[in-house]
């Protein structure tokens, strides 16, 4: 019998019912695999990325070329994992739902297209960093668990279709396997409250760094509302207690250190703050905050890296690099191996338990998150996840500035009025910042105290507004002596560069 008639006194679903069939019994599949994976790492079954939507996403990522990359950050900032998430769960349920409408009348051939549709989620689980054999499984039971549910309810050539009971209850058993996710990926993760950390010595003196000024970013922002910008869809949860670091290559000696060992360090707390190259002039993907942990110079001078050795290849627990200067590791700089922001517990999502901090680097090369290894080598031999994908290998932060208040577009009334924002330059240090009104002359604007040369300055200018409408343009000067470029540039290959203006109206 031709494989695309269907069977003598059967009639076939029409198509809604059969595209919906095909989304109900596509989402069970996918719940099944996701519960499947969060055990597989509860029980330590999974070494990569066993769940299929984080590795789809993940190896979406890593082929993503440059000019996308920034894309994406340009128009979604913060929330670019979210708007990729969505897409991929779109793209799914386009695809599930295109199975189930062709299965309704061509059986074999809704098999080779589910068959293929399983072989890319398996290369993509299959390829992420540190995978096994082992993390298929929950992919391919869940493939079984779709397509069994789809001949189920009958949306092939063998049944007339589905009840809307059916579709329903199949649909709610996904919703439930889906709600088991978040709580297994729980059981595995001591509780960051339980945690306690030594103080890191004296808090460091900040009398004076934050102006005050109504509307103004914080000169410490608080962990919530900081910045985060990297390639992980799915946040590693990691015990603080399984957590070590190895620290090879190019040393004379391997080191591995431990969170009992780390924590048995004198730490430290310093006010450091972070850049993300991706960040558009007056963008908001950098932050400043007060970090604890021990400098990577003493961990590195335990290995002893040898004479050559130029960089650091340090890597996240879920694979992620960033190759860094050996140099900013060990010129005396308060690069740490932090366990703890603004005097708390690292966020999950901003590194938990270690995770590198360098002043004046951006992110790319320098801030490593879970971090799990350093590996002492030469930027001749390796590289970072971004330097192949055409971010420059190096990456020091460039001298900027930024006007927080007023708001481009805002209107207020003449007469006095503070324009203030933030400059920085980070291990630089800042020691000047000018704006300019319309194309008039620079005026010296109101520092701030600088409590370090790694964190940004707070300014601010009394400006005299009358009524129409105005530009208003920032500059700033580092300790070199040198001021930001006006050259407008593009993030990409080593930070944008620019002066920031906003457009105000003066009633």
């Amino acid at each position: 019998m031709d494989d695309a008639t269907p069977q003598r006194g059967r009639r076939p679903a029409r198509g809604g019912a059969a595209a919906l069939t095909g989304l109900a019994a596509g989402a069970l599949g996918l719940a099944v695999a996701t519960a499947l994976a969060a055990l597989w790492s509860l029980l330590g079954l999974g070494r990569g990325v066993p769940s299929p939507l984080p590795a789809l996403g993940a190896a979406f990522v890593d082929a993503t070329p440059l000019w996308l990359k920034n894309l994406a950050v340009s128009l979604f900032g913060t929330a670019d994992k979210l708007a990729l998430g969505i897409g991929m769960v779109l793209v799914v349920a386009v695809a599930v739902a295109g199975v189930g409408l062709v299965a309704r009348t061509r059986h074999t051939l809704a098999g080779v297209a589910a068959a293929a549709l399983i072989g890319v989620v398996l290369a993509a689980v299959l390829t992420r960093p540190g995978a096994a054999p082992s993390d298929a499984a929950p992919t391919v039971l869940g493939g079984i668990a779709w397509w069994l549910a789809l001949g189920r309810l009958g949306a092939t050539v063998d049944g007339p279709g589905p009840s809307r009971r059916q579709v329903v209850a199949l649909a709610g058993s996904a919703v439930a396997l889906g709600a088991l996710v978040p709580v297994s990926g729980r059981l595995g993760v001591v509780d960051r409250a339980q945690l306690r950390l030594p103080d890191g010595g004296p808090q460091p003196a900040v009398d004076g760094a934050d102006l005050q000024v109504s509307g103004a970013v914080p000169w410490l922002v608080p962990a919530d509302a900081f910045y985060r910008i990297d390639t992980a869809l799915l946040v590693p949860r990691l015990a603080a207690g399984d957590w070590s670091l190895r620290v090879w290559g190019e040393v004379e000696r391997e080191v591995t250190l431990t969170w009992a060992d780390l924590l048995a360090q004198p730490l430290v707390r310093r006010h450091v703050t972070l850049a993300c190259v991706s960040n558009e002039v007056g963008g908001d993907l950098v932050g400043n905050a007060l970090w604890t942990g021990w400098p990577v110079r003493e961990v590195l001078a335990r290995a002893g890296p040898r004479p050559g050795a130029d960089m650091v290849l340090s890597r996240s627990v879920d694979g992620w690099t960033a190759g860094t200067p050996l140099a900013a590791l060990t010129d005396g700089r308060d690069a740490l191996l932090a366990v703890a922001m603004n005097g708390q517990p690292l966020p999950l999502e901003h590194g938990f338990p270690v995770r590198l901090v360098v002043p004046g680097l951006y992110g790319y090369v320098s801030a490593t998150k879970w971090v799990t290894e350093l590996k002492v080598t030469r930027f001749a031999v390796d590289q970072g996840y971004w330097t192949p994908r055409g971010w420059s290998a190096l990456g020091p932060v460039k001298t900027s500035s930024r006007i927080d208040v007023p708001r481009s577009g805002a209107s207020v009334a003449a007469g006095r009025v503070a324009v203030a924002g933030v400059a920085w330059a980070m291990h630089r240090g800042i020691t000047g910042v000018q704006v300019r009104v319309d194309e008039g002359p620079w005026a010296d604007a109101r520092l701030a105290v600088e409590p370090t040369v790694d964190s940004w300055r707070q300014w601010v200018y009394d400006w005299a507004a009358t009524a129409g409408s105005h530009v208003l343009t920032v500059r700033a000067r580092d300790a070199t002596g040198q001021w930001q470029t006006a050259a407008a540039a593009r993030a990409d290959p080593d930070g944008a560069t620019g002066h920031h203006s906003v457009t105000v109206r003066v009633t």
